[in-house]
């Protein structure tokens, strides 16, 4: 997957060439998980530092097997650069983050399941048809109910839980009044596939 930073170039990085590099991480991820379109990471191999907060940016994580998962920063008199110190207690919780950013340590993919870093393990050998599975899955939703939805569980964990409540029916009405929730629910009643058409 990605083994994180080249260590040659941060050893030579003065304090504005760091905060630079990792603004510019920091919107490249932020990018990413706000696609608008779900972007699953297949990890077959080292997610450390840079590589694991890219995994995290992703909206669904499959891991291989043998894959490995870390935020190593502190021990290189460093912190986790890329949106590490954010999204790993969103995923994980405060205390298991803290744990894994301030120990460095580097665990395995079951144990990266275990505590819902990532969303499967499986075999290498399937890693990227699991992959596409799950996508083939999303990719039969209504496109904008899909888009939505994802839209909202990015910005609700910004907002209180009262402000994710009214962004949520916000959106809920918005849908309601597509072609896609017409087809959607018309497909359910006849009991027949839906032929969605994002509109």
């Amino acid at each position: 997957f990605i083994a994180g930073a080249d260590i040659g170039e941060l050893a030579h990085a003065d304090a504005y060439e760091a905060e630079e590099s990792s603004r510019f991480g920091q919107e490249v991820l932020s990018l990413v998980e706000n696609l608008g379109k779900p972007v699953i990471a297949a990890i077959n191999g080292f997610a450390l530092g840079g590589g694991c907060e890219t995994a995290m940016a992703c909206t669904i994580r499959i891991a291989a097997e043998h894959a490995k998962f870390g935020q190593p920063e502190v021990k290189l008199g460093l912190l986790p650069g890329g949106g590490g110190t954010q999204r790993l207690p969103r995923l994980v919780g405060k205390g298991r983050a803290l744990q894994l950013i301030l120990t460095g340590e580097t665990i395995s993919a079951q144990e990266a399941y275990r505590i819902g870093l990532v969303n499967e393990v499986v075999p290498a050998a399937n890693l990227i048809a699991r992959a596409e599975a799950i996508l083939r899955q999303i990719s039969a939703n209504a496109p904008i109910a899909v888009k939505f939805s994802l839209e909202v569980a990015n910005k609700g964990l910004d907002t209180s839980q009262t402000e994710g409540f009214a962004l949520e029916a916000s959106y809920f009405g918005i849908c309601a009044a597509t072609e896609d929730k017409k087809e959607g629910t018309s497909a359910f009643l006849e009991k027949r596939a839906p032929q969605f058409h994002g509109r």
